[in-house]
């Protein structure tokens, strides 16, 4: 099982999922509509770790996080 966090303007409560791989994770959360239009434009990370392939593997306890883009001032 992995732990999915939404920062920012998501607005949604973390979320666990059973998955192997970011690509599960990612099929998953485009079921949700709302979080569909957030995908495209989020980065992601592992453990705090940025990536950028959807064939990450995980393992149980793992963290993913979804950061939208932010503009500052």
């Amino acid at each position: 099982m992995v732990t999915v966090e939404f920062l920012g303007p998501i607005g949604k409560k973390p979320m666990q999922i059973e998955a192997k791989t970011l690509k599960d994770v990612a099929k998953v959360l485009q079921q949700d509509q709302e979080l569909k239009k957030w995908l495209a434009e989020s980065a992601v990370a592992v453990n705090d770790k940025l990536v950028d392939s959807l064939d990450i593997a995980l393992k149980d306890g793992d963290k993913i996080s979804l950061l939208p883009p932010v503009c500052g001032g």
